[in-house]
């Protein structure tokens, strides 16, 4: 590299600002493909920008955590993001109240489900018991998916990973599986992507609808607090931890 360029980029390199900004024009580069795609669910504005700033680091040679200390503004944001899914809730609370008995019954067993299918995969295949343990909360959104695996024994950091591929692939594949399945309610399907594919699968569900997000967002907090309480209970009385 050019020895001014080489001086520009330290300088740049040491300023908050600059991994915070390569963070914002990232996703929207991804945004402008996944538009120029036509919405295209495969062309996932999340996957290719979590791709692209995968390359500048790899390519600059910056360690992940002082990338972290540039773009955790982000990071803290998703807080209030959170807490902001209340209000389209909120619009949806009729549907909710005459609805709530299958949507917790739907929580339990999607929740399940995921568990117990991932585990057995694993486990399967050979994996080792720290990778099976990893692979339990991978439908659960990240921050709570690795306080769940560190408390049970498992990797955070493989955990954080599959967290993000799961959320990828349900997001991606979601729009073309509900149609074949025939679930046409907005309501069923963003409760499904919710519970399989947390975050990234809640922002997927309210790029088609309010209440498809809506319904998203909540099955995402319940699975993730059901998840947190009852899986390590689970796997202590089943003698795994």
């Amino acid at each position: 590299m050019n020895p001014d360029l080489t001086s520009i980029w330290v300088y740049l390199s040491t300023s908050p600002l600059m991994w915070l900004a390569a963070t914002l024009l990232a996703y929207q580069l991804a945004l402008a493909l996944h538009v120029r795609a036509r919405a295209n669910p495969l062309v996932n504005p999340v996957m290719i920008a979590v791709a692209i700033l995968v390359g500048l680091l790899a390519l600059t040679g910056t360690p992940y955590k002082h990338y972290f200390d540039g773009a955790q503004f982000v990071h803290f944001l998703l807080g209030p993001a959170t807490v902001a899914l209340a209000i389209p809730l909120y619009q949806q609370l009729a549907k909710l109240k005459r609805h709530w008995l299958a949507f917790l019954v739907g929580t339990v067993a999607g929740s399940a489900t995921a568990v117990v299918t991932a585990m057995g995969i694993a486990w399967l295949l050979g994996a080792s018991p720290a990778v099976v343990l990893s692979l339990a909360p991978k439908s659960v959104t990240t921050p709570i998916a690795m306080g769940i695996a560190e408390k049970i024994g498992g990797l955070p950091s493989l955990t954080a990973v599959l967290v993000i591929v799961t959320g990828i692939i349900g997001a991606s594949l979601a729009q073309f599986i509900m149609p074949r399945i025939r679930v046409r309610d907005d309501s069923i399907s963003g409760f499904a992507m919710g519970v399989t594919a947390h975050g990234l699968g809640t922002a997927r569900a309210f790029q088609v609808s309010a209440e498809m997000g809506a319904f998203a967002g909540l099955a995402m907090g319940v699975t993730g607090a059901l998840t947190a309480v009852l899986l390590p209970l689970a796997l202590k009385l089943l003698g795994m931890i």
